[in-house]
C-alpha cells in the first residue's frame, strides 16, 4: 500500500468474480459522486448522482462514451454515515464476469483508483468507524468456517473485544496521569500510601488481562478449528471414522493393518462446531521403515492436538499398544471409542473408563451409530454444551494474544516494583508499557507499518 492516499478515489468490485445474479462496483472517497456521474445515465434525464438525498438508490444505465455496458441499480450513501466514512456509490450490475469488468472499468477511466486489497476497511479505520479489532473481524467475519467461529467475529466485529481493552486502559492512564501530575506538583498532590491503593488497581486490572488471555486457546480453537488427532492401533476403524465423519471416502478402507503410513488431514464442521481431524498410522512396533515414519507423525501430532479420538477395537483384547496411547492421553483432552460395537464386545466400557478417565462411547463406523453421542461430547468438552456471544469475549488473534502477554508482564513489573519499594516514576514506565501494549490492539498504539500488514491479507473490494 505505498500509493494510499485518502485523498483518492478508489473503486473495487466487492463481489465474487464468477457467475450470479448480481455483482457489486463499490466507490469510495471525496469525488465518488463526481466519478459515478461520469459513466451513469439516469432514466430520468439530468438527474445528478451528486444532487439526490444520501441513503437512495437510482435506476440507470453504465455507460462508457456512447457505449451501453450494462443497466443498473445505484446506491448513493453520503460520509460519514457509510462504511468508509467516505462518499459512497455502489453500483448493481448483473453478475456476469465481463460485465462486471467491465463497469469497473469505465468507473476507473472515469478518475478513480484501483482499490488495494483490504483498502475499504483501513480507510473505515483510519477514519474512526471501526478500531482496529473490529476492521479485522470483518476478514474473519468472510473467512469464517463454522457457526461458532461466524458468531465469534460478529461479536468482535460489534466491539465486544475494544470494549474490553478500553476499560482496562482507562483504568492504567487514570493511574498513571495521577503519578505524573503528583512528580510535577508534589507540594499540591501527595503520594503517601498510593502504593498500596496502586497494588490492588494492579492486581484487578492484571485480573482482566488474564481473563482475556484464559479464553485466548479457545477461541483459537473456534477460529481455526478444533485440531483433533485419531489415534489407534492398526485395523481399529480410524479411517472408516474419519469417512463416516466427512460423509464421503476420503481414507482408503482395507482389512490389511498398516494401510494409512502418513497423516490424512481433513476439515469438517461437527453441530456448528470447527474440527481440523487428522488420521494417522495405526500405532504398533514396526519393522518397516515407512510405517515407522508414518507412527512416529501420529505421535508427534498426538503432542500439539486439542483433542484425541482413541479408537479402540472392541472385539480384540487390549495390547501393549493401547498401553502406549494410554499413556499419550494422561493429562489430555480425549474421548475413547469402542468402535465394531456391531461385533461381540471383549472390552468393556467400564474397564476403559477406569483404564483412561476419558469419556467413552460405543461406536459402530461400519452400522454408523454413536455418531451423534460423539457430536455431543466434543461440544460439552470444549464448550461446556453452548458459547453465548453476547457477554463473553473471546480472544481469536494471535496478535492480540501476544500484546496482551507482553501488558500482563508489565503489569507484573509494576507490582514487583511497587513491593520493593521503587520509586513512584518506575511504575509509571511499566503502566505506560502496559497501556501501549494494550492500545496496539484497538489501534490506537499501532505503527503504520503493522496497519499495512493487517490490510495487506484483506480481499480486494473489502
Amino acid at each position: 500500500m505505498a500509493g494510499f492516499h485518502l485523498d483518492d478515489t478508489i473503486a473495487a468490485v466487492s463481489t465474487a468474480m464468477a457467475p450470479a445474479g448480481i455483482g457489486i462496483v463499490r466507490i469510495s472517497g471525496n469525488d465518488a459522486f463526481e466519478v459515478a456521474d461520469r459513466v451513469f445515465r439516469a432514466k430520468k434525464e439530468g438527474k445528478k448522482l451528486s444532487a439526490v438525498k444520501s441513503h437512495t438508490i437510482h435506476y440507470g444505465w453504465i455507460t462508457e462514451g456512447e457505449e451501453v455496458i450494462d443497466e443498473v441499480l445505484v446506491m448513493v450513501m453520503k460520509g460519514p454515515k457509510t462504511y468508509t466514512g467516505e462518499n459512497t456509490v455502489e453500483i448493481d450490475c448483473h453478475g456476469g464476469v465481463l460485465a462486471v469488468k467491465k463497469v469497473l472499468e469505465a468507473v476507473l477511466n472515469a478518475g478513480a483508483r484501483a482499490a488495494d486489497p483490504g483498502e475499504f476497511t483501513k480507510r473505515a479505520f483510519l477514519n474512526g468507524r471501526m478500531d482496529l479489532t473490529q476492521a479485522e473481524a470483518v476478514m474473519d467475519v468472510i473467512s469464517a468456517k463454522s457457526a461458532y467461529a461466524l458468531k465469534s467475529s460478529e461479536s468482535q466485529l460489534r466491539g465486544t473485544v475494544k470494549k474490553a481493552i478500553r476499560a482496562i486502559r482507562k483504568k492504567l492512564i487514570y493511574e498513571i496521569a495521577f503519578i505524573e501530575s503528583a512528580l510535577d506538583d508534589p507540594e499540591h498532590i501527595s503520594l503517601d500510601g498510593y502504593p498500596k491503593r496502586l497494588a490492588q488497581v494492579v492486581a484487578e486490572q492484571k485480573k482482566q488481562v488474564e481473563k482475556l488471555l484464559a479464553s485466548a486457546d479457545e477461541g483459537k480453537m473456534i477460529q481455526e478449528g478444533i485440531k483433533t488427532v485419531i489415534l489407534g492401533k492398526p485395523n481399529a476403524g480410524k479411517s472408516s471414522l474419519l469417512n463416516l465423519l466427512a460423509g464421503e471416502e476420503k481414507a482408503i478402507v482395507t482389512d490389511i493393518a498398516g494401510t494409512t503410513r502418513d497423516v490424512l488431514e481433513e476439515n469438517l464442521v461437527l453441530k456448528g462446531i470447527s474440527l481440523r481431524i487428522l488420521d494417522t498410522a495405526g500405532i504398533r512396533k514396526t519393522a518397516d521403515t515407512v510405517e515407522k515414519i508414518g507412527v512416529d507423525r501420529a505421535l508427534e501430532h498426538a503432542k500439539d492436538a486439542d483433542l484425541i479420538l482413541y479408537v479402540v477395537d472392541a472385539s480384540v483384547p487390549l495390547d501393549e499398544n493401547d498401553a502406549k496411547i494410554m499413556e499419550i492421553l494422561k493429562g489430555r483432552k480425549a474421548i475413547v471409542l469402542l468402535n465394531k460395537s456391531d461385533l461381540t464386545a471383549v472390552i468393556e466400557k467400564e474397564e476403559m473408563e477406569q483404564k483412561t478417565g476419558a469419556p467413552v462411547i460405543s461406536i459402530s463406523a461400519r452400522e454408523e451409530t454413536g455418531m451423534e453421542e460423539l457430536e455431543e461430547q466434543m461440544k460439552k468438552m470444549f464448550f461446556q454444551g453452548e458459547i453465548s456471544f453476547n457477554d463473553e469475549v473471546y480472544i481469536t488473534n494471535a496478535r492480540h494474544k501476544q500484546a496482551l502477554l507482553e501488558a500482563k508482564k508489565s503489569l507484573e513489573l509494576t507490582a514487583g516494583s511497587i513491593e520493593m519499594g521503587m520509586p513512584e516514576d518506575f511504575f509509571s514506565i511499566d503502566l505506560m508499557n502496559a497501556y501501549e501494549e494494550l492500545g496496539s490492539i484497538i489501534g490506537e498504539a499501532v505503527g503504520e507499518d503493522l496497519v499495512n500488514e493487517i490490510f495487506s491479507k484483506f480481499c480486494t473490494g473489502k
